[in-house]
């Protein structure tokens, strides 16, 4: 017992580290709705995935995923409905970074697209991944 008593503060970092590593596997939210570029095509390929790309315009004509459609971050909420209508499809959100498609997944989630991802790392790991981008 004495042990625990003077070694006290090297037991609570102990366990608020250990509570740290848990927390996202706890709450749920580790790596929730993400996918890196080869689960990406993947999904694609094998379940037909709707490709959506929430950068704006320019970004989107300088280079996207073949076959994706462009809805911007500010206008998803309005016109997701309209540009994939089947809410229990595979759809797979892409950016530039994947920090805007990461909101975009909560945002379609709402929506009730039950099977939103971001694109981990978006069209940088697209590019990195030597897959095919096409620009219009």
């Amino acid at each position: 017992m004495s042990f625990f008593i003077e070694n006290w503060t090297l037991i609570a970092v102990a366990l608020a580290s250990g509570g740290m590593l848990l927390w996202p596997t706890l709450s749920g939210t580790a790596g929730a709705g993400s996918l890196n570029a080869s689960e990406a095509v993947q999904l694609i390929n094998r379940e037909k995935a709707n490709v959506v790309d929430v950068c704006g315009p320019d970004e989107f004509a300088a280079g996207h995923v073949s076959g994706a459609k462009n809805v911007p971050l500010g206008d998803l909420e309005a016109k997701l409905g309209s540009v994939v209508k089947n809410k229990t499809a595979p759809l797979i959100l892409v950016c530039a970074s994947g920090t805007r498609s990461r909101r975009a997944v909560a945002i379609a989630k709402k929506l009730g697209y039950e099977n939103a991802h971001s694109l981990t790392g978006g069209m940088g790991a697209w590019r990195s991944a030597s897959l095919p981008v096409e620009k219009s």
